[in-house]
């Protein structure tokens, strides 16, 4: 999960060398705590919050698969 989400934020930024995820797991509970630079903070959130979703939607897509329940939190 951690990979996954770190492929696609990395791509998005500017300064992918601060991009830093945390990722805390309990029973089939996955909490991934993402951090960025300031200024790409937007590029990561989008316009009404449109590209965080399309994160979120791909990692439960693939946590159905996996069979675990996986939340994203963005700071």
């Amino acid at each position: 999960m951690k990979e996954l989400v770190e492929v696609i934020v990395k791509a998005l930024v500017d300064h992918p060398d601060d991009v830093q995820i945390k990722e805390n797991t309990n029973g089939n509970k996955i909490r991934l705590t993402l951090t960025v630079n300031q200024d790409d903070m937007g590029k990561v959130i989008g316009r009404h919050g449109r590209i965080a979703k399309a994160i979120r939607t791909v990692l439960k897509a693939y946590a159905t698969k996996e069979d675990v329940y996986v939340d994203l939190d963005i700071e």
